[in-house]
């Protein structure tokens, strides 16, 4: 699995224990859905890193903890 499927699953995964659409995500990270979408849809090939960070506030969570999932092991180069 390369880091772009990763970051798709854990922001799904997020939603999910959440309860929230991507939709809702997009408005509590003060994003476009559109950018969110992307992300999970596959378009996005390289998701900078300060757009991770602006979903972390959104779900009211740091960083570490968004990157601290099985899904981030033994990802390929």
């Amino acid at each position: 699995m390369d880091s772009q499927e990763a970051i798709k699953l854990r922001i799904l995964k997020l939603c999910k224990e959440r309860n929230i659409t991507i939709n809702k995500l997009a408005t509590l990270s003060g994003m476009p859905q559109s950018t969110v979408n992307s992300l999970v849809d596959g378009t996005s090939k390289n998701p900078k890193i300060l757009t991770i960070i602006r979903i972390c506030l959104g779900l009211n969570m740091q960083l570490k903890e968004f990157f601290d999932d099985e899904v981030f092991t033994d990802l390929e180069d």
